[in-house]
């Protein structure tokens, strides 16, 4: 039983010390706190941006990452969306009794190697153990602080009729592989997760244009539903091209059989933005030049009105709507 997860991992003693000691800080101790105290001690002095996210994915490994590095980078990635370089992130972990060490230790390697990526580090956490058949493998639950600079500070921007929207990529990659992988169907490479660090995307690109003027990761509910709040919270319309949307042919195909639409499919790599008509070119081509916005596209416009509305191949034009099923649980 010594390859697995027990009960006595949870009880705050000799095991609990152990499994912090030989798993945890082994690959964590250089991006976090080495001493264990019952709070982290920050010095801070500016503006911030505080987030909190609960990873309950199933499966825990997935094609293009796993629940490790969704964590960090589903953490990051709002903090970014938002103007916040990444500083500190929490940690907890729910873990289910019986669940493989070995198993265990992958995803810390993966939260290691996704904290690197973002330059984030991790100066708490706490870690709690159910009984078998009480959860489901593992759960994460994270909480990220960024700092937030001035000119990267897009709330106060006025979006208005003419202004564009950009995605960095293609949508619905995320959502769509974990259908399949969940569905036991056999797929090739190029089916994987979009996860990935988009928030740096975020920040490097407020930090070079001020006609942005909103910004924010399409996750779940995926594109439409964020168009569609920004719709409502601005007092705006917005139409989408259909064929200005990217969408890998996998997805395209993989939806279509399951009749769904990619617009509302969860995302974990891409970021939405509305900027300036003067500025979306150069934007577009900012993001073409980065490894994370080599599929971007200018996908529509900010209208008159407060609907989402998609104009299709065939020349018409539909309501948009927001997601009203749940597609996919525990999808991140």
């Amino acid at each position: 039983m010594n390859d697995v997860i027990l009960l006595s991992h949870g009880n705050g003693g000799l095991s609990t010390k152990k499994l912090i000691e030989d798993i945890i800080l082994k690959h964590l101790g250089e991006r976090g706190e080495k001493e264990l105290y019952d709070a982290a001690v920050i010095n801070m002095e500016g503006r911030y941006a505080f987030s909190t996210d609960s990873f309950v994915i199933s499966p825990i490994f997935f094609n293009g990452g796993d629940i490790g590095k969704l964590a960090v980078d589903g953490t990051c990635n709002d903090l970014g969306v938002m103007g916040a370089r990444p500083l500190y992130l929490s940690l907890s972990f729910i873990i289910e009794e019986g669940f493989k060490l070995s198993d265990f230790e992958r995803v810390v390697k993966s939260i290691k190697e996704a904290a690197d990526e973002n330059n984030v580090s991790i100066v708490t956490g706490d870690t709690k153990v159910v009984e078998k058949g009480k959860g489901d493998g593992i759960f994460i639950n994270t909480a990220g602080i960024g700092i937030i600079t001035d000119r990267r500070d897009w709330r106060d921007r006025k979006i208005k009729e003419g202004d564009l929207v950009l995605v960095s990529g293609t949508m619905g990659d995320h959502g769509t592989s974990i259908m399949l992988q969940r569905l036991g169907i056999d797929t090739t490479e190029e089916v994987r997760s979009d996860v990935a660090p988009s928030g740096l995307l975020g920040v490097e690109l407020l930090d070079r244009f001020s006609g942005i003027k909103f910004m924010r990761d399409p996750t779940r509910g995926g594109l439409a539903t964020v168009l569609n709040e920004v719709a409502e919270m601005y007092s705006v319309g917005i139409e989408i091209d259909e064929e200005r949307v990217p969408v890998k042919g996998w997805v395209k195909e993989a939806t279509e059989v399951l009749g769904i639409e990619p617009y509302y499919i969860a995302n974990e790599g891409k970021i939405v933005v509305i900027a300036d008509k003067q500025e979306a070119e150069d934007i577009l081509s900012y993001m073409h030049s980065h490894p994370l916005g080599k599929d971007a596209a200018i996908i529509g416009e900010v209208t008159k009105g407060k609907r989402v509305y998609l104009r299709t191949k065939i020349g018409t034009k539909r309501i948009l709507d927001f997601l009203k099923k749940d597609l996919l649980p525990r999808i991140c």
